[in-house]
Formats: structure tokens, sequence, C-alpha cells
């Protein structure tokens, strides 16, 4: 496997980060992770831009271009013969010592790896995700922006050990008013009464790219969309539930809290969201070849 680091394409034994990177001792920089269909990659330009926007965020200069990241993520995917797969694009705050002082770091690092991926097994997908709701709350925006794909993914990670430990393979997150803010890795969909409902950014979800092109989707399919404050109840009586993630992509859910969803078997409008969904992902993108 052929990675991009900090310019060159290096094989994977070679690509290494310094132990003094802020990356690894705080958590320090953004990512990006995209999808790779049929040749090309999805949403490539959106998923640069948000890459950017993160960066700045957190006052982190990344020190190549819009354009030049956009040509070193097709070549890595190029470098590694990839028709389909997936992109982890990292950059970091670089290396400064041990001190927290992030301008002490001189100049930021970026490396990007094009490979694969399944987040779920396969049955999953054809069957539908059993849910729990875990205690880990999503922080409040003041702590943390959610907006900000960060390296400090361990609100997550403990939110997923919880669902792990539960026998689940993914859990709801609260924010502290108890709204429904998203997954561990995932945004939230719900259909009642032929109505699309999702959460709202301001809840604590990020405002993921899949997530836009289920809202574009829904438009074309003549489904109506209400992006509002969503409790636990309101999964418990939806018709149907899905999850989108970039890594996920569309996957159906059917219970939480082993409380059945419809009539616990992905419906009928969920299936045409995800035929819909692979229609426009196998069909648009930015070519590599």
């Amino acid at each position: 496997m052929k990675i991009w680091l900090d310019g060159n394409l290096v094989d994977e034994s070679e690509a290494k980060i310094s132990v003094f990177d802020h990356a690894v001792l705080y958590g320090d920089g953004v990512f990006e992770g995209i999808r790779i269909y049929n040749g090309r990659v999805f949403r490539l330009e959106e998923h640069i831009r948000r890459l950017f926007d993160s960066a700045k965020a957190i006052v982190l200069t990344i020190p190549w271009t819009y354009e030049e990241v956009i040509k070193a993520t097709v070549e890595t995917v190029a470098a590694n013969g990839l028709k389909d797969g997936y992109i982890r694009l990292v950059v970091t705050r670089g290396t400064g010592g041990l001190g927290l002082n992030p301008y002490l770091c001189p100049k930021a690092s970026m490396f990007i790896i094009a490979s694969t991926i399944q987040l779920y097994p396969k049955e999953h997908y054809d069957n539908g995700l059993a849910l729990i709701t875990c205690a880990t709350r999503r922080p409040a925006p003041a702590a943390l922006m959610p907006q900000v794909k960060s390296l400090n993914y361990l609100n997550n990670i403990m939110a997923k050990i919880e669902a792990i430990q539960a026998n689940a393979l993914e859990a709801i997150m609260l924010n502290e008013q108890g709204y429904v803010a998203e997954c561990t890795g995932d945004n939230i969909f719900l259909l009642k009464n032929g109505v699309l409902l999702t959460p709202l950014i301001s809840d604590g979800g990020l405002d993921g790219i899949t997530r836009s092109v289920i809202l574009q989707v829904a438009g074309k399919l003549g489904v109506e969309v209400r992006e509002q404050s969503l409790t636990r109840y309101d999964i418990f009586i939806a018709d149907e539930c899905f999850l989108t993630g970039t890594a996920a992509e569309v996957v159906p859910v059917i219970s939480l809290d082993r409380r059945q969803i419809g009539d616990g078997k992905p419906g009928p409008l969920t299936k045409r969201f995800i035929e819909a969904f692979r229609e426009e992902a196998n069909s648009t993108g930015t070519p590599v070849y």
C-alpha cells in the first residue's frame, strides 16, 4: 500500500509521524473520511472544503492549497489501483515538543490512506441494526464544536464501547438536554407518516456529507423533509429508521433499546433511499483514472 505523506507517496512501512506530533500527544488535528465508487471519489470537493473549515476552526494552517489536497487525494487512490474503497485524510498539528502550546508546532503534517472499509457486517445492511441509547452524552457546542472533525474522538469511542458491551454495533447519543444528536459515527433519519425526520445540526450532530446527499435524494423522491429536535420517543414510534455516514453509507435500523421500530424489518421507503443513494454514489464523483 502506498501512503501519501507530506508530499510524497511512500510504502506503508515508511509512513510514520513523530511521537512528538500533537496529534499523538493531544489528539490535535482534523480528518476526513471519503468514499471511492467505480473509480470516482465521491463528493471529494465537499469533503476537502469541510477539512479546510475544520482546520480553520481550530487555527490549524494546512500547508497545501485546496487544489493540491484534491490532487494528492486522487493520486493516492490511483497509486493503490482502487476502483472502490475508502480514503482517510488526516492533518496533524505537527511536532512541537511535550508542551500544550500549539503555536510551538511550526508546520502541520498530512497523510492520506486509500484502502477499503466495511463498517458493519453485510447482514445488517440487509436485515437492519439494533441500536441502544448510551449514557455518554455529546459535548455542548461551547465545549467542543461538533462540526469540527477533530482527531479527538474519545467521546465517540466511549459511546462505541458502551454499544459493544451491550452487544450492539451502534448507539444513539443524546445531548445534555436529552435530544438526539447522532450515533457514535453516523447521522440518523426517521420516517413517520411518509415524512423524513432528522435532528437539527444545532442539537449536536455532524453536518454529514452523506446526510446532505439523503436530503437531496428526498427531494428527488418527493419525500417531505423536516429537520427538528427529536427524542428517543420519536424513534420508538417511527415507521422506519436508518443511519447515514461516509463509512456506513446507508444502513437500516430495526430497533432501539429492544423496542421494535415499525415491523422490525427495513422499510419500503428506507429501501428506496438506499437504492437512490447507491445510484447517486456509483454515477457521480471526481474521476481517478
